[in-house]
């Protein structure tokens, strides 16, 4: 079976009779039984052979959809009817979905074969993919570095060729930054472009449903499948969706105005081999004819505090509901409702978690509630006004991805500050609620990979994705 990079490739082969889908959930299946990066949580087999063999007699019937074939894997917050989702945390233990989220219906309906659900950290929270209940998941490129986070399993599994594609959720950089670690693409869409329905909520202003894979292509097929108006999510735009995988490698010699931001360039622990790489591609792209300029953007320190003062008060608001009363986990040690609660959460959350939940508690605390949250919604205001200013010159704004490659399993973990900044350069997209994509274009000389980042104005999703495209066809 060939290691399929591409859904060009597999529908191709399928069509042709080269292979099938059941042999395709086979070969996948006996790769996740070897990987040793714990990536999978789950292998839905059983469900999977029986999408694989109903494909299969679509594409022979000439019937079948536009992602027939796809082997897709879901984060562990996206829920999965009949299927098991926990955030990866004990508090969801043993916890199965009663429905569908709205993407997985429109995978469902693409003929898209779900093959499991991967690991990541729990509830979303982690740059690393080391807060799971379910143990780290290795970098498939060095099994003893992070596949990063959120949405390691995802990036883990897609990198190591145990599925074609993943979903992930992207809160403040889950997508991009895991992507970046395992030299994979991973594509945040506009905010409110993609149904949050069926997707266990971190902090629900933020975050956004998005493809991890091997080229643009195939992020820009994905997203124009799942993309669109949903009557159970109330944030989402009612504007048309184009169709993305029609509309890009096109305009291939289109010149553009790409703003950099000089401060990022500056910044404190930033790796010296990304900071080179990101200034002479930027040099590359203005002897291609773009025009390259550098911007201030004078609210980029404010942008992690700001970050996490929000998204841990809405954490705070949205995990309320796990309390060992209703479902998921209850701790043995509840005698009472008092000791339901405070037992149950206590052992069933993480260490990660109980910080961001005390942390959204105590900024939305009476006293402090106008000092850190009313204040952080202004921030937010001035950062996407501000954002909003620059695309009306800009056509893309570029930056690294992450401040480092791939660091150690353990490197990092007595450090939440440290982790905190790996999402410098990305919660900006979050915050402004503009897409923003990670391209695996560099290597560093430790062997790792490394993303640079572009971003376009809310709802231009279409034009970034044809643009990074051809960024990639490109160096290819």
């Amino acid at each position: 079976m060939k290691d399929y990079k591409s859904y060009s490739q597999v529908r191709k082969d399928l069509q042709e009779g080269v292979t099938n889908c059941v042999a395709l959930v086979a070969y996948y299946c006996e790769r996740i039984n070897a990987s040793k990066t714990n990536a999978f949580l789950e292998v839905f087999e059983s469900s999977a052979m029986e999408s694989a063999k109903l494909v299969d007699q679509k594409i022979a019937a000439g019937t079948a959809g536009k992602l027939a074939g796809m082997v897709i894997a879901l984060k562990d917050n996206i829920c999965y009817k009949g299927h098991k989702v926990s955030g990866s945390s004990k508090i969801l233990e043993g916890f199965e979905s009663i429905y569908n989220s709205t993407v997985v219906e429109k995978l469902l309906a693409a003929d898209a074969i779900i093959i499991g659900r991967v690991n990541c950290d729990e509830f979303a929270m982690g740059g690393s993919n080391e807060n799971s209940a379910y143990g780290d998941v290795k970098n498939p490129i060095q099994l003893d570095r992070v596949p990063g986070g959120s949405s390691g399993g995802s990036a883990a599994a897609v990198a190591e060729g145990l599925c074609l594609a993943a979903l992930g959720s992207d809160t403040g950089g889950s997508i991009r930054q895991p992507a970046s670690y395992c030299g994979i693409v991973g594509y945040k869409p506009t905010y409110g472009r993609v149904s949050r329905h069926g997707l266990l909520a971190y902090a629900s202003s933020f975050d956004q449903i998005g493809p991890l894979t091997h080229n643009v292509e195939d992020s820009a097929l994905i997203l124009e499948v799942i993309s669109g108006m949903d009557e159970y999510d109330s944030t989402m735009s009612d504007i048309e969706v184009p169709n993305f995988s029609n509309l890009i490698n096109s305009d291939t010699s289109k010149k553009y105005k790409i703003g950099y931001i000089k401060d990022c360039f500056d910044m404190t622990g930033l790796d010296g081999e990304i900071k080179s790489f990101t200034e002479n591609f930027i040099k590359e792209l203005s002897s291609e004819g773009h025009d390259v300029k550098g911007i201030d953007f004078p609210l980029l320190e404010y942008m992690i505090p700001n970050y996490y003062v929000l998204t841990t008060a809405e954490a705070s608001s949205n995990l309320a509901r796990y309390d060992g009363a209703h479902f998921g986990f209850r701790s043995p040690d509840a005698k009472d409702i008092d000791s339901t609660y405070v037992t149950s959460r206590s052992q069933g959350f993480g260490p990660e978690v109980k910080r961001r939940i005390m942390l959204g508690t105590f900024v939305l605390s009476a006293g402090y509630f106008d000092a850190y949250y009313t204040k952080g919604l202004k921030v937010r205001r001035l950062i996407k006004e501000k954002t909003e200013e620059l695309f009306k010159e800009y056509d893309y704004i570029l930056m690294p991805t992450a401040p480092t490659t791939a660091f150690k399993l353990g490197e990092n973990s007595d450090d939440p500050i440290t982790m905190y900044l790996q999402d410098i350069f990305t919660v900006h997209a979050n915050l402004a609620g503009v897409p923003a994509i990670s391209l695996p274009l560099g290597s560093h000389s430790n062997g790792m990979p490394f993303g640079l980042q572009f971003m376009a104005a809310k709802n231009k999703d279409a034009d970034l994705l044809n643009f990074t495209s051809n960024l990639m066809n490109r160096e290819s």
